[in-house]
C-alpha cells in the first residue's frame, strides 16, 4: 500500500543557517516565517554588540528566560517608569 502525497499544502520545513550552523524544524509556514526571521534578527543584534556587551547580554537573559514572573515584573516596572526619571521624553 503506498501513501497517498498531499496535492497541496505544507508538511515540513528545516532552517539551516549558514553562518552558524543552526537548524529550526517546522511545520508551518508561517512558522518558518517566524523562525528564519527570529534567527536572522538574532544575528543582527548579536554582531551589534562587543564581548563584553554579548556577556551581559547573555547573562540578563538566561536570569529573565529562567523567570517568566520576573520578566513580567520587570517590563510592568519599565512601563511604569516617569519619563523624567529615566531619561526619556
Amino acid at each position: 500500500m503506498t501513501a497517498k502525497a498531499p496535492t497541496s499544502g505544507w508538511d515540513q520545513a528545516v532552517f539551516r543557517c549558514g553562518r552558524c550552523g543552526a537548524e529550526h524544524l517546522t511545520t508551518t509556514e508561517a512558522d518558518h516565517r517566524q523562525a528564519v526571521s527570529a534567527h536572522r534578527d538574532a544575528h543582527a543584534v548579536w554582531d551589534q554588540l562587543t564581548p563584553i556587551e554579548r556577556d551581559g547580554l547573555l547573562s540578563i537573559l538566561r536570569t529573565i528566560l529562567s523567570a517568566p514572573d520576573l520578566a513580567l515584573e520587570l517590563l510592568d516596572l519599565a512601563d511604569r517608569q516617569h519619563p523624567a526619571e529615566d531619561g526619556r521624553q
